[in-house]
């Protein structure tokens, strides 16, 4: 299991956190409950058809649409206490407006 501990000698604020996730750091909160827990930013880039496997039915009509290929953008995941991936993690209010962000490792 993994041990958070703080990257920096303060806590982060959310945009301090996002811009570190922009960086390649998982990025956490002091305040959730769940231990081990974090955020990531997944980069965006485009599929191509012919080299890669879209498993989704939707986003394979829209590559097909484009002629071929589709452009998935940016996006932020979390890493659940139960070490599982949410797909397009959004913040909540609290999670913007708090000062308690960290760098995960």
């Amino acid at each position: 299991m993994e041990t958070a501990k703080l990257h920096y000698s303060n806590t982060l604020t959310f945009g301090q956190a996002l811009e570190a996730s922009k960086r390649g750091h998982k990025v956490a909160r002091k305040g959730w409950n769940g231990k081990d827990m974090w955020i990531y930013m997944t980069p965006g880039k485009t599929l191509d058809l012919s080299k890669h496997d879209i498993w989704t039915p939707n986003v394979k009509d829209v590559a097909i649409a484009n002629g071929g290929t589709v452009e998935i953008l940016p996006y932020l995941s979390m890493k659940t206490v139960d070490n599982k991936i949410v797909i397009g993690w959004l913040a909540s209010q609290t999670d913007m407006l708090s000062k308690d962000w960290f760098v995960f490792e």
